[in-house]
């Protein structure tokens, strides 16, 4: 039986983050606005209108394709993409399609076969459509969304998995993130996906016929409807029937896509030259000036992490997965210099930080314990002034109550106690007032020795500095 492959390319549409729209001075933070309320006569499209390009519309979409490690077109052009809708009130939508921002790049991603490139195929700048609601039989559109900055990114039909999808887009969608380009907000809207889909016999180097599945919101709205047409494509190709180049939209409740209409090319949209702006010529030391901007990207971060800290991949990970929390790790690594290891550090921020963070529903950027407060807290615990138990609850009040941690150790008598003579007394005590436990531990019931730990720790309220514990404990228990 005839085993196929599966052939995916992407279109990802992102919200660039810029104060006012695209081609005029209305705010682009639209959401949770009244409808209809960030609108004026340019994006409403009333006659005599005429748009004005948005100078850091343009910058983002030029940051957006050096970090995708595109090359930058010196001459780009505006066009009119022609297509008639409710949501577009110009009837027309304003984009680059023969001369794009940004064409010819790549982004790698994590394979279970290793890093693998992702091609990327152009990202270009065009102005967002506004939103149809659909309710009690009626539709309403709100067009504070029209002609906000678009970035579209396109890529080439190099994904062979629903898993390879999903590793994309993650990974594109950081990249975003942290560059300050887009805020990749999926539930406001503000990343929105298109599948192209198609299935050849295994080993075939010749492209299927494909579908594009069109408005995609979420990345598990993605791989459902991936998972439903690959499946619908396979049986029909199995049983001798042939693919039909459509345009296909997904049905969320009832996990299935449908016919839109039949699929357009380009002469469909009837593109030709934006008669009301000029072509643009970006200057090349303009180029180099946004690229030099670029924070350090994720990959390379995750990669510096490992190779100058030590960490494995799954930690690097964790801890580059948003800029702000690998911006906290790098000053606190550096605050707490040679105290302490990177690794124990990062076990820290990991454990005690991120919980404390999460519970708090804040972002890590927010948070009153700066990575010199963490620092101080944690030399505390590399000098032996605190053990780590009470460090955790150190952390709490300085999360709480923004004091410093030596305010907290201090007020709260918490520094830890390493006095061995003073520790010894307590063990003697504690061994004279449990004979019948001494008896057994000496009897080989030697998990007891646990037992007699907690024992000092809780008569010291956590305070005993453990390993002195520890050693006086085995020393009499064992002589």
């Amino acid at each position: 039986m005839t085993q196929y492959e599966v052939v995916i390319g992407l279109e990802v549409h992102a919200e660039l983050i810029t104060k006012s729209k695209m081609f005029c001075s209305c705010s682009a933070d639209f959401f949770g606005a009244a409808p209809n309320t960030h609108v004026c006569p340019v994006c409403l499209a009333m006659p005599g209108a005429l748009p004005v390009i948005n100078k850091e519309a343009v910058a983002q979409t030029i940051r957006a394709g050096l970090a995708l490690h595109c090359t930058i077109a010196e001459d780009v052009r505006f066009e009119r993409k022609n297509y008639t809708y409710p949501d577009l009130p110009k009837g027309y939508q304003i984009s680059q399609y023969e001369l794009p921002q940004a064409v010819r790049g790549w982004l790698e991603i994590d394979t279970p076969n290793g890093p693998k490139r992702i091609g990327i195929t152009r990202a270009h700048l065009e102005e967002d459509t506004g939103k149809l609601v659909h309710e009690n039989g009626i539709s309403l559109v709100d067009y504070n969304r029209a002609g906000v900055p678009l970035l579209e990114i396109v890529s080439e039909p190099d994904m062979r998995s629903i898993e390879e999808v999903n590793e994309y887009l993650t990974r594109l969608r950081q990249l975003l993130i942290y560059i300050g380009a887009s805020t990749g907000d999926l539930e406001k809207g503000a990343m929105r996906m298109e599948a192209n889909v198609s299935l050849r016999p295994a080993g075939s180097q010749e492209l299927g016929t494909k579908v594009e599945i069109k408005n995609l919101n979420s990345f598990r709205s993605v791989r459902n409807a991936l998972a439903y047409e690959i499946a619908r494509q396979e049986r029909v190709l199995r049983s001798g029937g042939k693919i039909e180049q459509v345009t296909l939209g997904w049905l969320e409740q009832e996990g299935r896509t449908y016919v839109q209409r039949s699929k357009e090319d380009a002469h469909d949209y009837r593109y030709f030259p934006e008669p009301d702006l000029p072509s643009l010529h970006i200057d090349r030391a303009w180029v180099d000036e946004l690229a030099a901007s670029l924070p350090e990207l994720p990959r390379e971060r995750r990669r510096r992490f490992v190779e100058q800290y030590g960490l494995n991949e799954k930690d690097a990970d964790i801890l580059t997965a948003e800029r702000a929390i690998a911006d906290y790790f790098d000053a606190l690594v550096s605050e707490v210099g040679e105290a302490l290891p990177p690794k124990k550090i990062a076990n820290w921020v990991m454990g005690d930080l991120f919980r404390l963070v999460n519970e708090s529903g804040r972002s890590i950027a927010d948070i009153s314990v700066t990575p010199a407060r963490f620092a101080a807290l944690l030399k505390l615990v590399a000098g032996k002034t605190i053990n780590a138990n009470t460090a955790s609850q150190v952390l709490k009040s300085m999360f709480k109550t923004g004091e410093d941690a030596m305010s907290i150790v201090e007020r709260e008598g918490l520094a830890q106690v390493s006095d061995a003579t003073a520790l010894a007394q307590m063990v003697d005590r504690l061994l004279s007032e449990h004979p019948d436990e001494v008896a057994r531990y000496r009897d080989g019931k030697t998990q007891l020795f646990g037992w007699f730990v907690g024992q000092i720790m809780r008569e010291t309220r956590g305070k005993a500095n453990p390993n002195i514990v520890r050693q006086l404990l085995k020393e009499r228990l064992e002589a």
